[in-house]
């Protein structure tokens, strides 16, 4: 069931962009109020007495940068959704907006009907985000992920490929027959494995790696 979607703010210094955001919503969501500010300070000082159901942030804004605002106005209105529509695109900048509290980054080159249908996925407790940003995402949570387990660390490329598919569960031969390697290419592996971590079985492997 959809929620209403009755106050939206865009946030945005390009008032080209501004006024055709402010156009789509308006068509797509005829009951909803839009309020549009050109700048952070602006929209701060209407948003923090006056919240709305979604606020949606450029990041590079005159003045109080969007994150920034995001994070103050979270701060006092936890209920309010942070949205960001932006062409930065690096992996700080999406993390330091997520950091702050924001539950959804888009870029301006995302299609209109994507952006109005994020909107509402956003508004049903969704988290929509331009696709290669989402895996961006995820590769970073995995560098990370892998950088901060020593133990994995000590595993070649192969190795972990092997480690994965045992956690997933497959056999010595399903295994064999996915990498293209032999039976006892496959148990090499993995007493290599169990070599570098010190452990005696599978599950000791995983949960040492952080696999399980």
């Amino acid at each position: 069931m959809q929620q209403a979607l009755n106050t939206i703010a865009i946030v945005e210094d390009d008032v080209k962009v501004c006024d055709f955001l402010t156009h789509e919503i308006k068509r797509h969501f005829t009951a909803t109020k839009v309020v549009s500010f050109y700048k952070g300070e602006d929209a701060l000082k209407f948003l923090l007495p006056n919240p709305v159901d979604i606020a949606l942030f450029d990041i590079n804004l005159p003045g109080k940068s969007g994150i920034a605002c995001i994070r103050e106005l979270k701060s006092q209105h936890p209920s309010m959704q942070m949205m960001v529509l932006t062409v930065l695109e690096n992996a700080e900048s999406v993390f330091e907006a997520l950091k702050a509290g924001a539950v959804s980054y888009l870029l301006k080159t995302t299609p209109p009907d994507q952006i109005i249908a994020a909107i509402q996925e956003d508004r049903n407790g969704g988290a929509p985000m331009t696709g290669h940003i989402a895996r961006k995402v995820i590769g970073t949570f995995h560098f990370h992920q892998e950088k901060h387990n020593t133990h994995l660390a000590t595993l070649s490329r192969r190795e972990k490929e092997i480690l994965d598919l045992l956690g997933k569960g497959y056999q010595y031969k399903e295994i064999a027959e996915m990498s293209f390697i032999s039976i006892e290419t496959v148990r090499t592996h993995i007493r290599n494995i169990y070599e570098k971590l010190q452990v005696n079985s599978r599950i000791e492997a995983l949960k040492k790696t952080g696999f399980i």
